[in-house]
């Protein structure tokens, strides 16, 4: 039996894309563990816990359609060379103020405001860039589940680190290795070998070409859909994920390493999401299995809810985190295949929109209602929440195919 899981590798610019963003990513994740446990250790609100959720990622919601343009209408690899940049440039100044000034809670929030921004530009960007270093575009659902792997395995490693240096060295450290991550990036995109970029004549105005990717998904339903799902997904059931600081230190009754091994566990439950999908054949029905993953993260959010035991919160976090994952990576992969060439920038800014956007509003939800009615009751609901939406989109899903009429107008922007 031939072994197809790592196909996309063959290609050179992707392995180097594939090397560099694992040790970046994984810098990310110690950044992103470190200033969730830093603001609920100093503040032990769960508001405060959801309003730096909102400040990290809403700003990609305001910014992702722009980002989105930016990335159709000029040279992609350039603009990811820049945001990555931008990135490492964020994690240093982050660094700077905890571990040398006596830095307030509101830098850190001004901070992850900023870095919200630039991801804005740098998903479109950086996910369409994939697209243009894989040689054979028969392997690219290959290279995009390879590209989640990659992201969760991150997310394992990540987190775990991240708790124990919290505990031993402290936030600004974290902050710190994220800065120096960076370079392996931009150096893979440096050595990588690009074709060379010729300049489109734009002749529209930006706003313009925005409402041309809005209308693109309101008139492609295949697509459209899948935005509409994942951006109810991302409102009412992914901040869960919010309130694990909460679980670590108040139920749990845990330390920052906790807290890295509660999001190590959903790491791990992604990377065995990834890499199945990464297995998958050609021609799989996505959509369906969709609707099988919405029900699963909603089974695991209902036994994680009211769970004391920590060793069998491990196991339904991961469960959570499979389910999660095979959710936003579908997505990702259905819009990057079935998109047209000139859109695809467009609407995967809308996917940024959905799961980065999304995200922020619903842990700011989070926290609030968990302020009332404790963290338990509230994933809880979330847990139903999940069954409802999967209840909702049963029939897209479950559908026919698209018909020939509906492809040809897929083909085309409006």
């Amino acid at each position: 039996m031939k072994i197809t899981t790592f196909n996309s590798l063959k290609s050179r610019n992707y392995r180097l894309y594939f090397s560099g963003q694992s040790v970046s990513l994984i810098g990310t994740w110690m950044q992103r563990t470190a200033v969730y446990w830093l603001v609920f250790d100093q503040t032990h609100s769960n508001f405060m816990l959801g309003l730096v959720v909102f400040a990290t990622q809403f700003p990609s919601f305001l910014f992702s359609p722009l980002g989105g343009v930016i990335s159709d209408r000029y040279n992609r690899y350039r603009v990811t060379l820049a945001t990555q940049t931008c990135s490492m440039i964020q994690a240093a100044i982050l660094s700077i103020v905890v571990l040398f000034t006596d830095y307030s809670i509101w830098e850190i929030f001004l901070l992850s405001v900023v870095m919200g921004i630039v991801n804005a530009f740098d998903l479109p960007a950086r996910q369409s860039l994939v697209n243009e270093v894989v040689d054979d575009k028969s392997n690219l659902q290959n290279a995009i589940a390879l590209n989640s792997s990659m992201g969760k395995l991150a997310w394992l490693i990540g987190p775990a680190i991240s708790g124990i240096i919290l505990e031993k060295l402290g936030a600004g450290t974290c902050f710190l290795i994220n800065a120096f991550s960076y370079l392996a990036v931009i150096t893979s995109l440096l050595l990588m070998r690009i074709t060379p970029y010729v300049p489109q004549p734009h002749t529209k105005k930006i706003m313009k070409e925005f409402k041309e990717g809005f209308n693109y998904l309101k008139n492609t339903p295949s697509l459209g859909k899948i935005v509409i799902m994942l951006a109810c997904v991302s409102l009412f059931v992914l901040p869960f994920n919010t309130l694990l600081p909460v679980y670590a230190k108040v139920i749990f009754h845990g330390t920052a390493s906790t807290y890295g091994y509660l999001n190590s566990a959903i790491g791990l439950g992604a990377l065995v999401g990834a890499i199945l999908l990464a297995s998958l054949k050609s021609g799989t029905n996505l959509k369906r299995l969709l609707f099988i993953n919405m029900v699963i993260l909603s089974i695991a959010l209902l036994v994680f809810s009211h769970i004391s035991n920590f060793s069998i919160a491990l196991c339904t976090a991961s469960l959570a985190g499979f389910a999660m994952m095979s959710q936003t990576t579908i997505c990702n992969t259905i819009i990057q295949t079935e998109a047209s060439i000139e859109m695809r920038g467009r609407a995967l800014s809308f996917f940024a929109m959905a799961f980065f956007g999304m995200q922020p509003l619903g842990g700011l939800l989070t926290g609030t209602i968990s302020q009332y009615i404790g963290a338990p009751y509230t994933i809880l609901a979330q847990s139903i929440a999940a069954i409802i939406i999967a209840v909702l989109f049963f029939s897209f899903l479950f559908g026919k195919k698209k018909s020939t009429v509906e492809m040809k107008q897929t083909d085309k922007p409006n």
